[in-house]
């Protein structure tokens, strides 16, 4: 595999049309970006979340097994 330089992509790119041009920019911009989260938690809930990732996996439900469960103790 070949190394990717500033030419290589500069080569390539010359006779992109100009929105390939923006996603590239955007996809550049991207990754180059710190990682920030669109949301924030309150201390309680971070806490929740944290205690969770020991948690045991067996204890958890399929999405689909759930809806199951409810439909039929609603008799939906």
């Amino acid at each position: 595999m070949q190394t990717i330089t500033l030419d290589l992509l500069t080569k390539k790119l010359k006779d992109a049309p100009q929105s390939v041009l923006e996603r590239v920019f955007g996809y550049a911009e991207a990754l180059i970006e710190p990682t920030s989260k669109p949301y924030s938690l309150t201390k309680e809930q971070q806490e929740q979340l944290d205690n969770q990732i020991n948690s045991d996996k067996s204890d958890y439900v399929t999405a689909e097994s759930l809806y199951s469960d409810l439909k039929s103790k609603y008799e939906l």
